[in-house]
């Protein structure tokens, strides 16, 4: 057997895997609750509310972890670790955490309600390793959105957060504590790697945006990549944009990072931009993101004084798994049957 048939078939299984353990934990946490919650924390898979998502501190649908029990948070928080790696999943535990910290920041200056506690759990149709279902965990600053059909799994829109990025001096025994540091230090030596000329292609604007380009669009669309295109990187210096890539793609569950990886090989690494904006100057304002033909990365570090993140993984073919929904369907129900 080729080598590429052997991790292909790694793949799969790691990917079948991943499907059975969303399954259980999905029936789990259902089984556990009462029908008041099932009522706030089931949709039907076509509902509207599925593509609804949002990483601000805002009113949310679904059934929130205040209003568990620690059973049933237990039985939630393995679904959240089904669909993540080991790192992903305690960079999303460590996102959650920061509402408490955040609410000390902040103190009485603010509107938002500060709660680790805010964070949603929703089911869209009913759990199965036949039928095509969905969940989410959302809350402020983290939105997990899987659809799950048969062996296929869509997980994107993928967004993590952190604010404080970096705890302050004086904020208890988690100072100086960073989240998602792997983003932006990945980030920092692809951009070093990067002679004059090179840097001249990808740094785009000197002023950083004050948030993702994307935003809370439900579907985002490709446009004209902007910075410098990976076929001007060295073999060396792919290296490096690999190790970002593999810094996003390492938050998904092993199986699912491996497709998404799959798909960039097949499209082809030359064809992803690289794009700067802002200081280069750590502590400062400055975005990046990285486009490539069916994918987009962006993250975002200007608000706080650059001390509060914003990344998202976006998939322009297989967000909320319209893709996979449609061949399931046209599998399930190919055209003249009845």
């Amino acid at each position: 057997m080729h080598t590429g048939q052997l991790q292909n078939r790694t793949a799969i299984s790691a990917v079948s895997e991943t499907v059975q353990q969303m399954v259980l934990s999905a029936n789990a946490f259902l089984a556990s609750l009462d029908s008041d919650q099932s009522r706030k924390a089931v949709f039907s898979l076509a509902a509207d509310e599925r593509s609804a998502w949002d990483y601000r501190p805002v009113p949310r649908r679904g059934l929130p972890f205040s209003e568990m029990d620690s059973s049933q948070q237990r039985r939630a928080l393995t679904l959240l670790a089904s669909g993540l790696s080991r790192r992903g999943n305690i960079a999303a535990l460590g996102i959650m955490s920061l509402e408490k910290i955040l609410a000390g920041l902040e103190g009485t200056f603010t509107s938002h309600v500060r709660n680790p506690e805010l964070y949603f759990v929703t089911i869209f149709g009913e759990p199965s390793a036949d039928a095509a279902w969905g969940w989410r965990i959302e809350g402020h600053h983290l939105s997990l959105n899987f659809l799950v059909a048969g062996s296929t799994v869509a997980c994107t829109p993928n967004f993590f957060g952190a604010n404080p990025a970096v705890v302050p001096v004086g904020s208890g025994p988690l100072a100086g504590f960073r989240t998602l540091f792997a983003e932006e230090d990945a980030a920092r030596q692809l951009l070093a790697a990067l002679d004059q000329r090179q840097l001249d292609h990808a740094l785009i604007d000197e002023i950083a945006p004050a948030d993702i380009i994307s935003g809370r669009a439900p579907r985002v669309r490709p446009d004209d990549p902007v910075g410098l295109a990976a076929s001007a990187l060295s073999m060396d210096q792919r290296q490096y944009l690999l190790k970002l890539i593999n810094v996003y793609l390492g938050r998904m569950a092993p199986g699912l990072a491996d497709r998404q990886m799959d798909d960039i090989d097949r499209q082809g690494v030359g064809l992803i931009h690289i794009a700067w904006a802002g200081s280069r100057q750590p502590g400062r304002p400055h975005y990046y993101r990285l486009q490539g033909p069916n994918f987009l990365v962006e993250y975002d570090n200007t608000q706080n004084n650059a001390n509060h993140i914003h990344s998202v993984w976006r998939d322009y073919r297989r967000d909320w798994g319209d893709d996979i929904l449609r061949q399931h369907y046209a599998k399930a129900h190919p055209a003249g049957s009845s």
